[in-house]
This record gives C-alpha cells, sequence and structure tokens, in this order.
C-alpha cells in the first residue's frame, strides 16, 4: 500500500508538472515506440524475443537540433552504431524551446507508460517527479558497475544521477556555470586584473573603472529571458556566500538565508547600471556578440558561450579573450548536465542498457564532449580531442574540491519550485525590487 500512495504522489507531480496541451507527443512518437504493461513491483518487462542477437529498435529523444549539440550527438550516435551494429537506432528529435518541449513529449509519454529507450534529460532533482512516480528504474548493477564508471566519475555527477537514492540515468557531459569571461583588450586598457577580483560585490569597482577608462561596458547580460539573471545570481550566491549556504537555498532554505539572498539580489542589482543598454531586448548570444567585439568586458555564462569565441575568427583563447573562475568561487566547478535516462516499461531494455553503458564509456564522451564544447564527467578520458580552453576545465573539474549542481538548469531544485524561482526572476529585471523578488523565491519552495 506505500508503494501504491508513494507512486499515486509522484505521479501527480508529475502530471502537474506537464503544463498546458501541444501536439508534440503525437506528431513525434514513431510506430517503433510500443507500449508494455508495466509489472506488479512497478519493475519492467524485457520485451519478448529481444537476446544479444536480436535487439528492439532503439528509441532516442534529444532536442540537439542545430548546432554543436547536433554534431555532438551525431558523433555519439555514430560511436554507437559501429560498437553495436545489430542494434538499430531510432533517432527521434523534438527541436525548439531549449528543450521544453521535448519535456513535454517524455512527459505525456511517461505518463501513458509509452515513453521512449531513452531521452536527453538534466539529471537531479529534475528527474525527481519521475523517480517519485516510480518510472525510472535502477541502473546500479546493469550499468554504473560497468565500464569502471563509479570511479571514473567524481561525486557531484554521480549524486545528479542518483535523484532518489538509486543510479537512474547517465550523464554525458558537464558544463561549468561559474565562469567569467572577458577581452582581454578590453580590461587591460581599464587597468583591471580578472584574476585578482577577490568576491562578487568587487566586479562593481572593477566595472566602473572598465566604464571610466573605456567605450565598452562593463558587463554583457541579457534580461529577455529570466534565465540568464537567474544564473548570475546562483553564481554571486556562490561567490559571496559560499557552496553551504548556495545548497541550503537549494533545498528551499530560502527564509533562514534571507541575508544571501537578499544579499545577492542586491549585489545584481548593483551590476545593472554596468549592463549593456539593450539587455532587456537582445538575446544571451546577442549578449555575448558584445564581448567578441570589444563593447562590454565581462560575461558571466555557462561555457557553451565559449563555442561562439571558438567558432570567431581572430579572437583567439588566452590572446583575445580568458576566462576566470566567478569571483569567489574558485576551487568549485557548479555544472549543468545532460544525461539519458532508463525508464520503466522501456520498449527495448537490452538495447537501451548497451546504449547507457556506452554512453557511460571513455569512448562515447570523447567522441561527443569536444564537439559540444562541454567536458566529459569522466575524469579519464584522454584530453588530446579538446582544445586548451576546455583541457582547463577539465583540470579545474578533475581538481575542484566540490561540485555542485545548477539552479537554474534544474538539477539543484525540482520543476515546480524553478518555474517558480524563473518567475519571480522575471518580476526582479522587471522592477528591480529586492524585498518582493526574495519573498517570490520563498513562496516558490511553499
Amino acid at each position: 500500500m506505500k508503494t501504491v500512495t508513494a507512486g499515486t504522489i509522484g505521479l501527480t507531480g508529475l502530471a502537474g508538472c506537464t503544463g498546458g496541451g501541444g501536439s508534440e507527443a503525437t506528431t513525434t512518437t514513431t510506430d517503433a515506440t510500443t507500449e508494455t504493461t508495466e509489472s506488479m513491483d512497478g519493475g519492467d518487462t524485457t520485451t519478448e524475443g529481444e537476446s544479444s542477437t536480436d535487439y528492439k529498435p532503439l528509441e532516442v529523444q534529444h532536442w540537439w537540433t542545430g548546432g554543436d549539440g547536433n554534431k555532438a550527438v551525431t558523433a555519439l550516435f555514430e560511436g554507437f552504431k559501429q560498437k553495436y551494429p545489430d542494434i538499430k537506432l531510432k533517432e527521434n528529435p523534438v527541436p525548439g524551446g531549449g528543450g521544453t518541449n521535448l519535456h513535454t513529449v517524455i512527459k505525456k509519454r511517461v505518463l501513458n507508460n509509452n515513453p521512449p529507450s531513452s531521452w536527453q534529460a538534466w539529471p537531479g532533482k529534475n528527474l525527481q517527479p519521475f523517480v517519485e512516480a516510480g518510472k525510472l528504474k535502477d541502473i546500479g548493477d546493469s550499468v554504473w558497475s560497468k565500464n569502471g564508471m563509479k570511479d571514473a566519475y567524481l561525486k557531484g555527477p554521480k549524486d545528479a544521477a542518483k535523484p532518489g537514492g538509486k543510479f537512474v540515468t547517465v550523464p554525458i557531459n558537464i558544463h561549468r556555470l561559474n565562469n567569467l569571461f572577458y577581452n582581454k583588450k578590453v580590461v587591460e586598457k581599464a587597468g583591471v586584473d580578472p584574476a585578482s577580483i577577490s568576491k562578487p560585490s568587487d566586479l562593481v569597482a572593477a566595472m566602473k573603472k572598465v566604464e571610466n577608462n573605456t567605450d565598452a561596458v562593463g558587463m554583457a547580460h541579457s534580461t529577455k529571458h529570466p534565465w540568464p539573471t537567474l544564473d548570475l545570481w546562483e553564481a554571486v550566491l556562490l561567490g559571496e556566500y559560499g557552496r553551504n549556504t548556495y545548497q541550503a537555498v537549494a533545498e528551499g532554505k530560502i527564509a533562514e538565508n534571507q541575508q544571501a539572498v537578499k544579499g545577492a539580489l542586491q549585489t545584481v542589482k548593483d551590476y545593472k547600471q554596468y549592463f549593456n543598454e539593450d539587455n532587456g531586448s537582445v538575446s544571451w548570444t546577442e549578449a555575448n556578440t558584445k564581448v567578441i567585439n570589444g563593447e562590454a568586458a565581462f560575461y558571466q555564462q555557462g561555457d557553451w558561450a565559449a563555442g561562439m569565441y571558438r567558432g570567431q575568427d581572430g579572437f583567439e583563447f588566452g590572446t583575445h579573450w580568458d576566462q576566470v573562475s566567478f569571483p569567489g568561487s574558485k576551487g568549485v566547478y557548479a555544472f549543468n548536465m545532460d544525461s539519458f535516462p532508463f525508464p520503466k516499461n522501456n520498449p527495448s531494455p537490452k538495447a537501451t542498457e548497451k546504449f547507457l553503458q556506452y554512453c557511460g564509456s571513455v569512448d562515447a564522451q570523447e567522441r561527443f564532449n569536444p564537439k559540444k564544447g562541454s567536458i566529459p564527467p569522466r575524469t579519464d578520458v584522454p584530453k588530446d580531442e579538446f582544445g586548451p580552453f576546455l583541457q582547463r576545465q577539465m583540470d579545474d573539474f578533475k581538481n575542484s574540491k566540490a561540485q555542485v549542481p545548477s539552479i537554474t538548469h534544474g538539477l539543484a531544485v525540482a520543476p515546480e519550485p524553478l518555474t517558480g524561482m524563473k518567475d519571480a526572476t522575471a518580476t526582479f529585471t522587471s522592477d528591480w525590487n529586492v524585498d518582493k523578488t526574495f519573498q517570490q523565491m520563498k513562496q516558490a519552495f511553499n
């Protein structure tokens, strides 16, 4: 009876996360996806006739339909096909919405006990509704005991792979969030040494110096959508108040950490006067262009921003641009990851095991990450295929004293409170009212 109650509660939470209607679920599912029956104990049932020489088709859904992401997932699938030529791979992408369209499709399919074999998903708290609903399988033995994964992954990524205490997904990449990128020519002209900025509040004086001594603004930023500002706020929170406070806030202890939450909001508000004037109308990529063009000195963003720098002729790492850990957070790696979970009622359980084992291998992560502009969660992947910036990120990750999951990107905060945090941030960038935003953030977890 306890199992049924827990599953019912989790299922209700999962249903509440599906959002409004939409037709994606019917337009993206394929004939190869067949509904199976869930066993009484909530486990998956092995499909009849599937053996090591007779695999059911593997259906994988993702939102990497363009750019670096598409190149990376193509390389991943090519490597998998070479290793397992007998497994038919049915790629079923769902473009648009930064993954929100795929999230809607997956939630509907899982609720209908008709999931794909696996899909691109943020791990950690993002998967909590699926875990609470009993919809993901424990893969500690079938997947995580292979390829030396448990030894090769550091604690932070391993914890994110088991949001309910058991391994249910395989992270394939890591993006760092607590970065401060900068245009070297601009900061040198301003007489600013980014590495000497000891805490986030000290960045204000550095940006003022930039604007007093150059034609550039202190910081490129986009408030067109709430997530870049929430990203910036969590970087300030981590750097100014430390990882213990950061993690407490991520757990919903907003009221208990009022000084830190408000203090980080106030610091972001102090940054505002040094943002580009068009921050409300430009995207994060357009804001990033201002660093490339020398119109802005600094930019806080995930290290996917560096992909634009690498693609820009005459804009070289170490010569024209560089990066430091966001002030106050040196030695800590704030991360976002993509992963592939194992759903129960799996249409191809044996093939899915092989796919997830492969995703956790050195070969897969060496193929995928250099093209994605991310680093592998395994610490034993050779660095030869990675450029100098990503090699340095790999060293920073391997030597980090702690790895903390992202609030903004759903690893540290479950979907429902995360929506509330983003709504609060949208309010903040409209009126910059610290007290009002604090109250909304507190309500997000209630």
